[in-house]
């Protein structure tokens, strides 16, 4: 892959990084099992990053776009 795909893909996913700045995701866990009684909880795993890291992302496919072009 060139310097100018890259690029692209460093912007992209720093925009979407810098929109959406955490998420979460759901697992269920087993809390009692005894016999044939089960008791499981869903637990939540919140994942959150800093939108300077989407905008550094960003940031850096511009300047590989640019370095592409030069060539």
């Amino acid at each position: 892959m060139n310097t100018q795909g890259i690029g692209i893909v460093l912007i992209v996913i720093g925009v979407i990084m810098v929109a959406y700045n955490s998420f979460n995701f759901k697992t269920t866990e087993k809390v009692v099992d005894i016999g044939p009684i089960e008791i499981s909880k869903e637990v939540d795993h919140p994942m959150a990053w800093s939108p300077i890291l989407g905008i550094g992302l960003a940031i850096g496919g511009v300047v590989l776009l640019v370095a592409g072009k030069k060539k």
